[in-house]
């Protein structure tokens, strides 16, 4: 396929400009003044950046409460006296120190707004020390609702934990609740009753039993997060967890460590189960590159819910079970994440495609990595039921705006996969996935920035084609019709029923045998020999499009 097929004039530019314009549902409705807080970067948020947050908390299941401290380290990207930190209202926040100074703060639904003495000077280091405690918020359905679990387990121990992705880490604890803005590295040390365990994020640092003068005692457990996390991966899980170990060997040489951390009475279950790890990295290691977070290790931690991608501590309740394609959908997602949602991140909710998208297309992948292409498609074809169509893939910027369905699963990996076959060349593809990750790894992206490496990579113009199946609801739709011809050859006439961005896509005689063809909005001829025993057909198998036979 030549570049000349991506070749966009100006009106024709400008035509698919005008489509994608008109063509966005009204997503764009009124937000409010919480959702605006909380999704903007106000002066009052970027005149500071996060660098550390030291978080020290103990956790109370006889009354659902926690109490603690985050003491947030920062540098100042402008001179300010006045910040906004984030804290679900129903939380209290007990006092704000800095330099064991007290100093005033304001509340505002869940923004809280903090007053300084003495000016931040732009680019020096500073620290706060907030003190809170409170109920946090139930999770009614965990993880698509934020909010803590509190559980038993068979055999009535307590088993707790946090999943906030959308709802926010500011439900739990202070901090600057926005995706753009991750702390270089966190301390996370929760106290919990004695018989209990915590597993947070990274490695376990120090253990260690409190003195107490009430009948309840408590063990504190230190964990070091050593690279930037999203505010939603930070997460706690309590239980009284078994845990056992294993090693993964990189291309290179180099060791993972694999930490599980399982219910007790799983734990044999476990040990075979999630034997398929190693083979999953293996994968993606070829893909993607080294797992991205090797000094804080690897971690499956058993959750009631049914699994979350918290960065090095992936959660994971999907009760052992493999699908019919022989893996753990839940393990081969969530860490999946690790690549696209923790590593490589977006700015703002209203794309979490770049999550979503790509880690969906992940699970696609790895079919492919262990049963061999057509199976994937196979597996495509499933995940292909799931779309929906009804917004489009990205929303509004700036105002914390939820996405509303599936589609940035479904329709995201048919987007993909659509785009690898109008690339048509698996060797740029797969070289530009590994880039991406390469380039971007451990740092956030906008959709642009994702757009233009493609472009860059594989030489094509694909942003109409990004842009297309993420901001509007557009699916192409072609028309065609098929006659058989004399010494075994077929005719076909085809056309794009709209305007297009223009877009190649496949027919013929199956995934060997398809022959690319370049629709326009005006007819065009194709002659095919025909191949006996095979059906002719358009390659909807291989792009996102719809079809009419006329």
């Amino acid at each position: 396929m030549t570049q000349t097929l991506f070749h966009q004039t100006k009106k024709q530019n400008l035509l698919i400009f005008l489509f994608v314009l008109s063509s966005f549902s009204p997503i764009f409705a009124q937000f409010s003044r919480q959702d605006s807080l909380r999704g903007t970067l106000s002066a009052v948020r970027s005149c500071y950046d996060v660098t550390f947050y030291d978080l020290k908390l103990k956790v109370i299941p006889t009354s659902q409460t926690i109490e603690g401290s985050n003491t947030i380290y920062y540098r100042a990207t402008t001179d300010f006296k006045k910040m906004q930190v984030d804290l679900f209202a129903n939380m209290q926040i007990v006092n704000v120190f800095q330099n064991d100074k007290p100093l005033k703060f304001t509340r505002e639904g869940n923004a809280t707004f903090i007053n300084f003495d003495n000016v931040q000077k732009r680019n020096k280091k500073y620290s706060i020390k907030i003190d809170y405690r409170g109920k946090p918020q139930i999770a009614r359905n965990p993880p698509w609702d934020g909010g803590f679990s509190w559980k038993k387990d068979p055999t009535g121990k307590d088993w707790i934990v946090v999943s906030c992705e959308g709802t926010g880490a500011s439900l739990w604890f202070p901090n600057k609740d926005h995706l753009s803005d991750e702390p270089d590295s966190v301390k996370i040390t929760c106290a919990v009753p004695k018989g209990l365990m915590c597993v947070s994020n990274g490695n376990l640092r120090n253990t260690k039993e409190l003195k107490s003068d009430s009948a309840q005692l408590f063990t504190e457990y230190e964990w070091f997060v050593s690279y930037p996390i999203n505010n939603y991966n930070i997460s706690l899980n309590i239980a009284d967890y078994a845990h056992f170990k294993d090693v993964y060997t990189a291309q290179d040489g180099e060791k993972l460590d694999l930490d599980y951390y399982v219910l007790k009475p799983n734990l044999e279950k476990a040990k075979t189960h999630f034997q398929q790890v190693k083979p999953m990295l293996a994968c993606y290691e070829k893909l993607f590159g080294k797992y991205p977070f090797w000094k804080d290790g690897y971690a499956l931690v058993e959750t009631p819910y049914w699994g979350m991608e918290h960065q090095s501590a992936v959660a994971y309740g999907n009760n052992y079970r493999n699908n019919e394609y022989g893996f753990d959908f839940i393990i081969i997602h969530e860490s999946g994440h690790e690549y696209f949602g923790n590593s490589l991140s977006c700015n703002d909710h209203a794309e979490m495609w770049i999550h979503e998208s790509f880690t969906t297309y992940m699970e696609a992948l790895y079919v492919e990595c262990t049963q061999g292409y057509e199976k994937s498609v196979k597996y495509l074809e499933k995940q292909k039921t799931g779309i929906r169509n009804t917004e489009p893939l990205i929303g509004a910027l700036g105002v914390n705006y939820p996405q509303p369905d599936s589609d940035i699963y479904y329709k995201g990996t048919w987007m993909l996969h659509t785009i690898r076959n109008v690339v048509n060349d698996d060797k740029v593809w797969f070289e530009t996935l590994k880039g991406l990750t390469t380039k971007f790894k451990i740092s956030n992206v906008s959709t642009e920035q994702i757009i233009q490496y493609f472009d860059e990579k594989t030489g094509k113009n694909l942003a109409p084609i990004f842009n297309m199946y993420l901001r509007t609801k557009q699916i192409p739709v072609l028309q065609y019709q098929v006659n058989v011809k004399p010494d075994n050859m077929i005719e076909l006439r085809y056309r794009w029923k709209e305007i297009t961005p223009t877009m190649p896509i496949k027919a013929g005689f199956g995934i060997q045998k398809y022959e690319v063809i370049s629709p326009s909005t005006e007819w065009q001829t194709k002659i095919f020999q025909k191949v006996e025993g095979q059906e002719f057909k358009i390659a909807t198998e291989l792009f996102y499009v719809k079809t009419e036979k006329l």
